[in-house]
């Protein structure tokens, strides 16, 4: 039998080691300075919860490729490996590991917001009412 060490809470802390997440009130001015807003959450969560302004919606299992500027399955925003990123969950759990695998494959300026939407609704900043921008 395979003893495991850490467990989930071990691997988050090491996702999170050396990214300065952002505060809900924090992001507004880094999507207005040009980085990338992508929501991650479920289709249920954003129709519970909202969806972001001026997020870009992609499904955690086609993360990488779509924002990885060297993949065929590019977004056509994901130019460079210098642009920032922040994504986005429900409450700031896997949006840090993804912004951690986002930083493994060289996005550098990748991270999170701290406490998710939850955050973003308790800073009561605005959610949106059109369609998303659902990307796949």
């Amino acid at each position: 039998m395979t003893t495991v060490v850490g467990g989930v809470d071990e691997l988050l802390a090491r996702a999170r080691h050396g990214m300065r997440r952002l505060a809900a009130r924090e992001v507004p001015g880094a999507v207005a300075a040009g980085a990338l807003l992508i929501d991650t959450r479920t289709d249920r969560q954003r129709a519970r919860q909202g969806d972001l302004p001026g997020a870009i919606v992609i499904d955690r299992t086609v993360l990488e490729w779509r924002l990885d500027p060297a993949s065929a399955s590019r977004i056509p925003e994901a130019t460079g490996y210098d642009v920032p990123i922040v994504v986005v969950c429900r409450q700031g759990y896997s949006s840090s590991l993804a912004a951690a695998s986002l930083r493994a494959i060289g996005l550098h300026r990748a991270t999170d917001l701290e406490g998710g939407v939850e955050a973003w609704i308790t800073a009561g900043l605005p959610t949106a009412t059109g369609p998303a921008d659902v990307r796949e």
